[in-house]
């Protein structure tokens, strides 16, 4: 039984079955004659999850970006540009569409929910396939994921912050400051840094900026020697306690008569189109564009209709596009609830589409001819 849950648990697929597992048992306890009171358990600790768990998440998307910059796929120029510009047009797409709808309205405040692509839940679909497609596809779909997350962080942190506390944010800056001297100075010890991390998150929280944010500035002055292994340490607990925990409190999704009616409002439906639409679009254009006039290429054994597949995995928002929903909407339950609908829908939707893709891709030849990286460009 040990080894078995072990195996469970170091499984690529693991973590997305569980926040499968998590958000169904979420919506039909909701729905059932306890739903008043599950939610309200959540409700209550609806702070320290994400203000508190959540920075945890955010303090692991900054290891893995700084990885990816350090020695990863972002590590170099070229290396860099594909995801870089796959991201770009994956979060300016979905934006445009839910903006077209929504602009000048108090919804347009919804503009980032569905900017952001899932890690997690898009990694463990792309997992499913087994060995059908490359590792190079993968590490192309988290980086470009972990970008997303990075722009999603900026959206928060210009767009969903409250009345800024400027001598609570200045002391937040100045500990960072210390801690990237005792940085430079090489010292190594991890209890400074963890220490300092809690502080910044305080002040944070209390600065007007969220919270959240505090974990992201902390993985990068953290010592490098120490981010894989930190990274490591914190990859379960994120995947197999942090994550299902947000799935559990942030998916309260009350389900009426009315609730396929309320799709069809301008906000859910910014929502839908930019996940399922706006994304694969922004990310296979920008893709395929910058290839084509040489600006990067395609990483070897990655064809175009991989390219295509990872786009429409794009389409899966969820955490993210759920923290932000929460962030945009504050007090609003009802457009709370009617968007985290919309964005279970359209990631269930862009889930199913990118497998479906890349497991009965299309014939060679379909799209532009486009050259691939050499084994020198690798």
């Amino acid at each position: 039984m040990k080894k078995f849950i072990y195996t469970f648990f170091e499984s690529e697929k693991s973590a997305g079955i569980i926040l499968i597992a998590c958000t169904l048992f979420s919506l039909v306890l909701t729905n059932s004659s306890v739903g008043e009171a599950y939610t309200t358990f959540w409700h209550n600790y609806e702070l320290i999850i994400n203000d508190g768990l959540m920075a945890i998440f955010f303090l692991l998307i900054g290891l893995e970006l700084r990885h990816e910059i350090y020695e990863g796929e972002l590590s170099g120029l070229q290396k860099a540009l594909l995801p870089i510009m796959a991201a770009l047009g994956g979060m300016i797409f979905p934006a445009l569409i839910f903006l077209s709808l929504n602009y000048g309205t108090f919804l347009q405040r919804g503009v980032g929910i569905p900017i952001a692509t899932d890690i997690v839940f898009s990694l463990g679909i792309l997992s499913l396939l087994g060995n059908k497609v490359p590792t190079a596809l993968k590490v192309f779909l988290t980086a470009f994921a972990v970008i997303d997350d990075l722009g999603a962080i900026l959206v928060i942190a210009f767009f969903y912050s409250s009345g800024v506390v400027w001598t609570n944010l200045l002391i937040a800056f100045s500990v960072l400051l210390v801690l990237f001297i005792l940085n430079r100075l090489k010292i190594h010890n991890l209890i400074p840094y963890i220490l300092g991390g809690i502080v910044i998150w305080y002040f944070m929280l209390h600065s007007g900026i969220h919270a959240t944010l505090a974990g992201v500035m902390l993985a990068f002055v953290i010592p490098f020697k120490h981010n894989e292994r930190l990274g490591s340490l914190l990859n379960k607990p994120v995947n197999a306690v942090i994550l299902p925990i947000f799935a559990l409190a942030n998916t309260c999704v009350v389900l009426s008569a009315n609730s396929l009616d309320n799709l069809t409002d301008t906000n859910s439906l910014g929502i839908l189109l930019g996940l399922i639409l706006g994304k694969p679009f922004g990310i296979i254009l920008f893709s395929l564009v910058s290839v084509y006039f040489g600006l990067c290429a395609l990483p070897e054994r990655v064809n175009r209709k991989h390219l295509i597949g990872a786009g429409m995995l794009g389409g899966i928002g969820f955490t993210m596009s759920i923290f932000i929903a929460q962030l945009a909407f504050g007090e609003n339950a009802e457009l709370i609830n009617n968007s985290k609908l919309a964005v279970l829908i359209a990631s269930f939707v862009s889930g199913i589409l990118g497998l479906c893709w890349l497991k009965f891709s299309f014939p060679t030849g379909f799209f532009l001819r486009i050259p691939r990286a050499s084994r020198h460009n690798k």
